[in-house]
């Protein structure tokens, strides 16, 4: 009976593994991310709209219940519009104008502001393996008023608004606008502008959801931290040192004092994930060692979140509370997740077969896992 109970968990265990597996072989490509809205209030009431958006994911109709196009029932429409022709796509989204504007309610103290479309800026085809952006611009007129609200059509996603005077070189204030949900921003210069309590609340969500549940690498790399501690203590260790580290180049990159290409940084990001499992499969220990790798590799894992957050963006004068924010949205997702595998094998660790069954088995998959990620990021896969 002793052996039958781990054998139905190590089955278990695989399944779920694998089919975290199935879900991510293109995660560059086809994660889900927030469209960026850039409002421009220019001299005499005119506005200018600027959405830069995943158009093939619009178009395709790919809503925000998928966090992977590739769970999509319209995957293969939207990677048909990934290859077309930047000529083609724009005729596509000229005809698609009407329903996107309709999608948009923008309105100042209540009132509606009509929007036309100005101009579409298509990018070439390029790497296929990345999303690319579209820019989708509108304009309008600004009437007189303090309150700005914008509100997204669910089926078009999340959002992040980012308002902007004429000649001015970065954002006054930015939101997040959760699918669906509706912002306000208040205008004018007597207005209040948000304050640092309300960014540092904005920004939770968007961290912790660069780890649940879209950050699956990252996922399977706390696992593999998960997975070498068999008492609490070790555990804490690791992740402190992990926190420590992807929080001292989050902040570097954000402040621009540190810049490393993707290219460059989501390979290795999958290399760590590979020398974690390997490592879980060779010690059972937990040495000083293994305490300055997680430290490293939480450098490069800093690095990747920061990547997300200079796609979004974070407001003038309230940068600090902005990147607590997100950081602190980052935790909460590591923390869900090692939750989630206390809950899973926590009550098996200090059976004699946890090693041989739960901790082996589990990090050779994860290793295979991030071995393909890490060809197929380093272009040795189509």
């Amino acid at each position: 009976m002793t052996r039958m109970v781990p054998r139905f968990l190590v089955v278990s265990t695989l399944v779920v593994v694998m089919a975290i597996s199935m879900a991510v072989p293109r995660a560059l490509a086809h994660e889900m991310r927030p469209t960026i809205v850039d409002v421009v209030l220019e001299e005499g009431g005119a506005m200018a709209v600027s959405l830069s958006a995943n158009a093939e994911a619009l178009l395709a109709g790919i809503g925000p219940e998928h966090d992977d196009t590739d769970d999509a029932p319209e995957a293969a429409r939207y990677e048909a519009l990934r290859a077309a022709r930047p000529e083609a796509l724009e005729a596509d989204l000229r005809a698609f104008a009407p329903r996107l504007i309709d999608g948009i309610a923008l309105s100042v103290d209540g009132r509606p502001v009509p929007l036309g479309l100005d101009g579409i800026e298509v990018p070439p085809v390029g790497d296929t393996a990345l999303a690319r952006k579209t820019t989708i611009r509108l304009t309008g007129s600004l009437p007189p008023g303090v309150t700005l609200d914008w509100r997204f059509d669910r089926a078009f996603g999340a959002s992040v608004l980012r308002l902007t005077q004429a000649g001015g070189a970065e954002p006054f204030d930015s939101a997040y606008a959760v699918a669906g949900d509706a912002v306000s921003m208040p205008l004018g210069e007597s207005a209040r502008p948000r304050g640092a309590w309300q960014t540092f609340r904005d920004y939770i969500p968007i961290g912790f959801a660069h780890i649940v549940p879209k950050g699956l690498d990252h996922i399977l790399f706390v696992i593999g931290l998960f997975l070498l501690a068999t008492r609490l203590s070790p555990l804490l260790w690791q992740v402190t040192t992990f926190t420590l580290a992807h929080s001292v180049t989050l902040a570097l990159a954000a402040l621009g004092l540190v810049t490393v290409s993707p290219a460059i940084v989501e390979p290795l990001i999958a290399a760590s994930i590979v020398f974690i499992a390997v490592e879980n499969m060779l010690t059972d220990r937990l040495g000083r060692f293994r305490l300055l790798t997680v430290f490293v590799f939480g450098l490069l894992h800093g690095l990747g979140f920061a990547g997300v957050l200079a796609e979004i963006g974070l407001p003038t004068g309230r940068f600090v509370s902005g990147l607590i924010g997100f950081n602190v949205g980052v935790e909460l997702g590591q923390l869900a997740v090692i939750a989630a595998c206390f809950l899973a094998v926590g009550w098996f660790m200090n059976r004699p077969w946890y090693r041989r069954f739960i901790v082996f088995p589990v990090s050779a998959v994860i290793a295979l896992i991030a071995g393909y990620w890490f060809l197929e990021r380093i272009g040795m896969l189509g």
